[in-house]
């Protein structure tokens, strides 16, 4: 009982230094939001026990309901070598969590009538006018292609189903479509070049979609990227820590991928070009660092209907769409296995959670969510009214399974449930 007491101040203590971090969020004992303080220690010491068996080097999670913050824990080392504690400002490779971010930034300018869901990017961009399919999606021979019977539309970019495809497919690899070192706009010309794998509006195929959709947004705000997002979305929600890299003052704060090697964790390092070089390729899909409170804030706007600190940045309507399948029926289920088969995409470019009974860990139907490819994750929870953001840098992202049962133990944290 006297080491539960202890935790629960600990973690009123956490919660008080975290305001010096982010003066623009209000944090609460999490009794007070109808949780548990000692349900959510025990998902401390679980994270704890992932970073001592060698799973994760360190992580920082949080977690907010009801508008408040009730849970903000750093756990282990961001850096081993320099044996350098985990900070709550750490910075984290994002990847696909950078998807939304974008998505987002596209809605912004849909509201404005920028441009329509349906209307063919090559309005856009015409050089991918004359693109064409190969006939056989799983061959890489791009000699063997047929005349694409659809265009791709604004709509099929962001629900993947354009026929584009991963920057990891053998197909991108062996024709270089992408590469931190090229420019956006080169990354375009070889993805417009090169054959997609099917027609569009027929299939799921989680691909570089936001990327092109990253340099639309440059096309209709008539600005760079990374100018866009910072003063018209990152600045107005107070994401002073998220960035396409980390120069100065900030490179101290970007914690160390690892990989396991050997049965130890060895630096690894994913990319090219390191996230504290500024890179040719600003890129809207995979391209952000963050940290754990930025995302919290993300959330939280989308939580809250499209509104942050009393500024609106999205129009009831438009942030109404964050929550919709927008996959079109031809293709759907966008998966055969896993929680692929219960889940549909958004317009706001998340996985959204159609079936809750196909997922591995607990989830309220309705839900949106991501993940990135180095180790960090994101829910927000509208039935419950819970936001999740965990955080960590690990190659492959599985960690043990760290944020499955992260996840199952918050769950089980929830005295008052919705």
């Amino acid at each position: 009982m006297v080491f539960y007491i202890i935790r629960i101040l600990s973690l009123s203590i956490a919660l008080v230094s975290s305001i010096l971090l982010n003066a623009q969020i209000e944090t609460a004992l999490p009794l007070s939001v109808g949780m548990s303080s000692a349900g959510l220690e025990k998902a401390t010491m679980r994270l704890q026990q992932h970073v001592d068996d060698g799973d994760i080097a360190g992580v920082t999670a949080a977690i907010a309901r009801d508008g408040k913050l009730i849970y903000f824990e750093s756990l282990g080392l961001m850096d081993i070598e320099k044996n350098k504690p985990m900070q709550k400002d750490a910075l984290f490779r994002t990847y696909s969590m950078t998807r939304q971010i974008t998505t987002v930034a596209a809605l912004m300018l849909y509201q404005e009538g920028k441009f329509k869901m349906d209307d063919p990017i090559q309005m856009y961009l015409p050089e991918f006018e004359g693109q064409r399919v190969l006939i056989d999606p799983q061959s890489t021979n791009i000699n063997q292609t047929k005349d694409r019977l659809n265009d791709i539309t604004i709509h099929h970019l962001i629900t993947h189903t354009s026929g584009l495809g991963s920057r990891s497919s053998q197909l991108y690899r062996e024709n270089r479509v992408r590469d931190k070192n090229f420019t956006l706009d080169q990354v375009v010309s070889n993805a417009a070049q090169t054959p997609l794998f099917q027609d569009p509006g027929t299939e799921f195929r989680y691909g570089i979609h936001a990327t092109i959709l990253g340099k639309l947004v440059e096309v209709w705000s008539g600005r760079p990227l990374n100018e866009f997002l910072e003063n018209e979305l990152l600045s107005k929600l107070d994401m002073n820590s998220t960035m396409f890299w980390a120069g100065g003052r900030y490179q101290d704060r970007v914690a160390t991928v690892y990989r396991p090697t050997n049965g130890e964790l060895a630096p690894y390092q994913i990319e090219t070009v390191p996230f504290t070089n500024r890179p040719q390729l600003i890129e809207g899909g995979v391209g952000l660092l963050s940290s754990v409170l930025d995302f919290v804030n993300f959330s939280q706007m989308i939580l809250d209907g499209g509104i942050f600190q009393d500024e609106r940045i999205l129009k009831p309507e438009i942030a109404e769409l964050i929550y919709e399948n927008a996959v079109p029926e031809a293709a759907m289920p966008i998966g055969s296995s896993g929680y692929w088969i219960g889940s549909g995409w958004t317009w706001g470019g998340f996985n959204l959670v159609l079936d809750s009974d196909a997922y591995n860990f607990p989830v309220s139907e309705g839900t949106i969510w991501w993940d990135g490819s180095a180790g960090t994750r994101y829910f927000i929870d509208r039935k419950q009214n819970i936001i999740i953001v965990i955080m960590a840098q690990v190659s492959p992202s599985s960690g043990g399974g760290f944020r499955e049962n992260f996840s199952c133990l918050v769950d089980a944290s929830i005295i008052e449930r919705r």
